[in-house]
């Protein structure tokens, strides 16, 4: 599990111990990885926290062979790491943007092509890409986030064509708004401009949040769905508050 240091990666890690699998986290806060971890291992469970940079291909190879090391064999890969800037295109600076797309997209190819392989090998296996509901919705001010989104789904999309037939499922989570650490960065400034871009274009219909845990559990879904069946796009929306309904 990628970004597994916080928020749905967490929530996805600690989902998939509980159902019995063996995890690798992932992230570049290993410190808190350790401490999930052993709340894993307290629980039962058995983890491993690998540090990972996927702004960093030398980092991304490590943590494939490391993953494989300490664990075996990788037989479910979530691809859940990613960064989510207030920036719009015009003003986004270039190097920034470059880095989000090499976070967000280019280092999930790389450890989906280290990985994906020996899956394919065996005959089995399931990857799992979390994407975003701006696939449907587009959102102004997330000009990287936007575009490496987008591109993530069409390789997922790709790669389910590519790997029909071969035992190994790639699924696409796809979240609406969510109450995680994306976003707990930006200036409250930013925050309540950005929000008043997106309810001008009617994109904020209630106040409904998605847990973590909620997400995890579509993760969950599509990884356990039995052999034969595959879930190839699961939407994960938040409901509306009782009375917020239009």
């Amino acid at each position: 599990v990628t970004g597994a240091s916080s928020g749905i990666g967490h929530a996805t890690a600690v989902a998939l111990a509980r159902a019995g699998c063996p995890v690798v986290l992932g992230a570049r806060r290993l410190d808190r990885l350790e401490a999930t971890a052993q709340e894993i291992r307290d629980a039962g469970g058995e983890a491993a926290a690998v540090a990972l940079d996927l702004t960093d291909n030398a980092s991304i190879d490590a943590f494939a062979i490391e993953a494989e090391a300490r664990l075996g064999p990788v037989e479910i890969l979530v691809s859940n790491a990613g960064v989510v800037l207030p920036e719009a295109t015009l003003s986004v600076d270039p190097a920034a943007f470059s880095e989000q797309l090499q976070l967000n997209l280019l280092g999930a190819h790389r450890l989906v092509r280290a990985l994906g392989p020996a899956m394919v090998e065996r005959q089995r296996g399931d990857i799992v890409f979390i994407t975003s509901d701006v696939i449907r919705m587009p959102r102004p001010n997330m000009a990287s986030y936007m575009a490496s989104k987008h591109a993530l789904e069409g390789l997922a999309r790709g790669m389910q064509m590519e790997l029909e037939g071969t035992g190994v499922r790639v699924g696409i989570v796809r979240p609406g708004p969510s109450l995680t650490e994306q976003g707990s960065g930006w200036e409250p400034g930013v925050i309540d401009e950005v929000l008043g871009i997106w309810t001008a274009w009617g994109l904020m219909r209630h106040s409904g949040l998605l847990q973590a845990g909620d997400v995890a559990a579509a993760v969950l879904a599509v990884v356990s769905a039995p052999r034969g069946v595959h879930l190839t796009l699961v939407e994960v929306e938040p409901e509306a508050p009782t009375g917020e309904a239009r």
